[in-house]
C-alpha cells in the first residue's frame, strides 16, 4: 500500500489520528508466553499467518533478536532464481516512523507487513510473464518491501522495473532488496523511486511506462485523486499501455476509487476470475479452510483491475 497527501484538513486529521492509533497498538501490546514462543515465520508479517501463501518462502535468519529479517521466496516456475527480501517483523513500531509519516503525510502500510494483495500480483505477473514481452517498461506503485517488482525483474523481459513508494523508509529497504537480488535481474535494470502520488517534480518520467502495477493501494480514500492522477500521468499517451491492479473492495473504497478514474477520464474493466490457482485458494478459503479462518472476500480477495487511457 501506498501514500499520498490528503487535500482537506479533515481528512489529515482523520490519516494521523490512525497513524497514531497503530502506533498505540504497536507499543501498548505485550504478548503473552503463547506467543513469545511462536519464534519464526508467523512472525514475520501477517500474509504468513493470513494470506494466500501462492509463493513458498522461508526464514533465512533467527528474528528473535531483531527488528528485520530476511525472507527467502522460491519462485514456483523452473530455472527462476530465490529472492532474499528484508523487511520488519509483525507488531514492531518506532515513534520515529509516525513522526515521519506525519512530517511527509504518508501513511504507514508498506512498513506493517508483506500485504496478501502484493503476494497476489507477484504470482499473477508470474504467471502471466507474456505481459512483459517486447522489453517492457514497468512501473509498481505503493511497492511495500518490492515483492512484485522483484518478481517481475527476475523472471519476466521487462527491459526495466522501477519499484517506487511514498514513504522515505520503505523506500530504503527496496532499495536493499533490490542491491541484494541484483544478481538475478539479468539484462533487466531495476531501480528504487521515492514518489509521492500527488507529486508533480516528475516530467521527467512522464508517458514513459508500458505497465502500472499496484496492489491493495485504494484503501485510503482521500489518496484516491493523487493516486488516479498519477496514474493518468504516467501512463503512455502514444504506445499502447495500462495500469493493472490487483485490490479488494474494502467496502465502497475500490468503488470510490474507480470513480476518480473515471473522472480522471480513463477507462477501466473489473476481472473477478482472472487466474485458476489464485481463485481456487480464494474458493477454500471462502469454504472455510482453517489457514485463513478470518477470510472475508470483500475485504480479502483482490479483483483484477485493468486502467487505459
Amino acid at each position: 500500500m501506498e501514500t499520498g497527501t490528503t487535500g482537506t484538513t479533515g481528512t489529515s486529521v482523520r490519516a494521523s489520528s490512525l497513524r497514531w492509533k497503530i502506533l498505540r497498538q504497536a507499543i501498548l501490546r505485550k504478548p503473552n508466553a503463547d506467543e513469545q514462543s511462536e519464534i519464526g515465520v508467523k512472525r514475520i508479517t501477517r500474509k504468513t499467518k493470513q494470506g494466500f501463501n501462492l509463493l513458498p518462502c522461508h526464514l533465512v535468519d533467527d528474528p528473535s533478536h531483531s527488528t528485520d529479517v530476511t525472507v527467502c521466496y522460491t519462485l514456483p516456475i523452473d530455472s527462476a532464481p530465490k529472492l532474499y527480501l528484508t523487511q520488519r517483523v509483525v507488531d514492531h513500531a518506532e515513534l520515529s516512523d509516525f513522526e515521519i509519516c506525519n512530517k511527509y503525510n504518508i501513511d504507514n502500510t508498506g512498513l506493517v507487513c508483506q500485504w496478501p494483495s502484493e503476494e497476489v500480483l507477484a504470482y499473477f505477473c508470474l504467471s502471466h510473464a507474456d505481459m512483459f514481452r517486447l522489453s517492457k517498461r514497468v512501473i509498481e506503485l505503493g511497492s511495500g518491501y518490492g515483492l512484485a517488482g522483484l518478481v517481475i525483474a527476475a523472471v519476466t523481459e521487462a527491459s526495466e522495473v522501477v519499484i517506487s513508494d511514498g514513504n522515505p523508509q520503505v523506500v530504503d529497504y527496496i532499495q536493499h532488496n533490490i542491491d541484494a537480488n541484483s544478481k538475478a535481474f539479468g539484462g533487466t535494470r531495476v531501480k528504487s523511486m521515492m514518489l509521492h502520488w500527488n507529486q508533480n517534480e516528475i516530467s521527467n518520467i512522464s508517458s514513459t511506462f508500458d505497465l502500472i502495477v499496484a496492489s491493495d493501494c485504494t484503501f485510503f480514500k482521500e489518496f484516491h485523486n493523487g493516486l488516479a492522477q498519477i496514474v493518468k500521468f504516467l501512463l503512455g499517451k502514444v504506445q499502447p499501455s495500462e495500469a493493472i491492479f490487483l485490490s479488494p473492495k474494502r467496502g465502497d473504497s475500490l468503488d470510490k476509487f474507480l470513480e476518480k478514474i473515471k473522472e480522471n477520464d480513463l477507462r477501466f474493466s473489473i476481472t473477478e476470475n482472472y487466474d485458476a490457482e489464485i481463485w481456487k485458494h480464494h474458493t477454500e478459503f471462502m469454504n472455510g479452510a482453517v489457514s485463513w479462518p478470518s477470510y472475508q472476500k470483500d475485504h480479502c480477495y483482490p479483483l483484477l483491475i485493468r486502467i487505459t487511457v
